[in-house]
């Protein structure tokens, strides 16, 4: 089994992989396995220069296409500024979402409220954003409250489809409808577990609040026309994400 990351789909110009949660897409400080950039370019070796055509969050799942060639990457380029794609993500929530599907219109720009620099908000004079949603099971299970007590609470797995691509949109979205995504450390009601959690000094309670280690959203499909071929691309969500689902 490949360590870098699942590998998709590969030809001459094109590797489509699944991103694990909790792996940056972009160069930080670390080693050589700490983005996905960098594995790319240790999976190809001297092949190709990488380039990625669609980015995730550091927490989200799901996948990512890598242009292996200039030509690759600016054609893909001008079909995700034009919108002409179809993505498709997974997405666990607290509580029971009433409606069987919806869309969330509200536009989004910067928090300027929020001590988190990198933190958007719903704001009457921001970029306008769209989300599509679809209620696919509501359920409730056991989860561990601290330090030791056990509550059933009540959960729902969510289809989404992004009309726009937002920094944050569906995280953001979610959170202004009612139901913050499980784990989301920055727009789940609580921003110091963002820093706490950038700053290394998340607490095992702060821990057992947020249920997963990783926020439970995740990029399962990306649809799009490109050389007069219709590419359709799926990968499924990662164990812990599935675990949560079973009672």
């Amino acid at each position: 089994m490949n360590p870098l990351f699942a590998v998709i789909y590969e030809d001459a110009e094109l590797l489509v992989v699944h991103k694990p949660a909790d792996l940056v897409c972009h160069p930080t400080k670390g080693n050589d396995y700490s983005s996905l950039i960098s594995r790319a370019r240790i999976y190809l070796k001297t092949e190709s220069e990488p380039r990625l055509v669609n980015r995730l969050d550091r927490e989200t799942s799901g996948i990512v296409v890598i242009a292996k060639t200039a030509g690759a990457a600016g054609e893909l380029g001008k079909i995700w500024e034009s919108r002409a794609i179809h993505k498709t993500y997974l997405a666990i929530v607290h509580g029971h979402v009433a409606a069987e599907q919806g869309m969330i219109d509200a536009p989004l720009g910067k928090d300027e409220t929020s001590s988190v620099a990198i933190k958007d908000c719903v704001r009457p004079n921001g970029t306008p954003a769209q989300t599509e949603y679809f209620v696919e099971k509501r359920f409730s299970r056991e989860v561990a409250v601290w330090p030791s007590a056990i509550r059933r609470l009540p959960f729902s797995l969510l289809r989404l489809t992004p009309r726009t691509g937002r920094k944050h949109q569906i995280r953001i979205h979610l959170q202004h409808l009612g139901h913050s995504i499980v784990g989301d450390k920055l727009y789940g009601g609580d921003p110091d577990l963002y820093l706490a959690l950038v700053e290394r000094r998340l607490t095992d309670k702060q821990r057992t609040r947020l249920l997963l280690a990783n926020h439970a959203l995740h990029a399962g499909r990306l649809q799009f026309r490109w050389r007069d071929r219709d590419w359709d691309f799926s990968t499924p969500p990662e164990p812990a994400f599935t675990g949560f689902l079973k009672d």
